[in-house]
């Protein structure tokens, strides 16, 4: 729903914001409590982990392929984004 937030009611956007915020919170507790990122840092981390699976989601779904979204996971983690 990120993509057509200018177009959404005021009450939906602020939902999408709190699954953004909730998520994000729970990322960075993940990675801290795996000890792939410190905690000064693990917000950034998390942001950028949500972000990524997001425009997999994003980009899987815009051809129909999920198999494009497991290729990009795995990329995300060959390169470091992702816990492996």
């Amino acid at each position: 729903m990120s993509a057509e937030y200018d177009d959404l009611p005021d009450e939906v956007t602020a939902e999408v914001q709190t699954f953004s915020d909730v998520n994000v919170a729970w990322i960075s507790k993940a990675v801290v409590a795996a000890d792939v990122a410190r905690p000064d840092n693990s917000q950034a981390r998390a942001r950028a982990i949500f972000a990524a699976v997001a425009g997999a989601q994003l980009m899987a779904r815009s051809r129909s392929d999920i198999s494009l979204f497991d290729a990009l996971i795995e990329s995300y983690r060959a390169t470091g984004l992702l816990p492996a």
